[in-house]
């Protein structure tokens, strides 16, 4: 039965295949948004721009915000076994 079944799907495992690379694709993009080492560059950068005073306090306020939201993740939180 499992070889009749992989015959006929056979036509269908390009589609299936790009599914699998995309969902793996995605999880890779998924996993480096959410990386503490990304998002505190990205913090530093930040701090620099103001700093530098290409922003100012509020626009700062604001995407410091996003940036310890993605630190504070639940997915990074299950994922990292060193918060267990």
């Amino acid at each position: 039965m499992g070889l009749l079944k992989e015959l006929l799907l056979l036509p269908a495992a390009p589609v299936r295949g790009t599914f699998w690379v995309l969902g793996q694709v995605a999880a890779e993009a998924e996993r480096q948004y959410y990386d503490p080492a990304t998002v505190r560059r990205e913090l530093a950068v930040l701090e620099q721009q103001l700093t530098d005073g290409d922003i100012d306090e509020t626009e700062f306020d604001r995407r410091e915000d996003e940036l310890l939201d993605r630190l504070e993740h639940p997915t990074r939180a299950a994922a990292d076994p060193r918060r267990n």
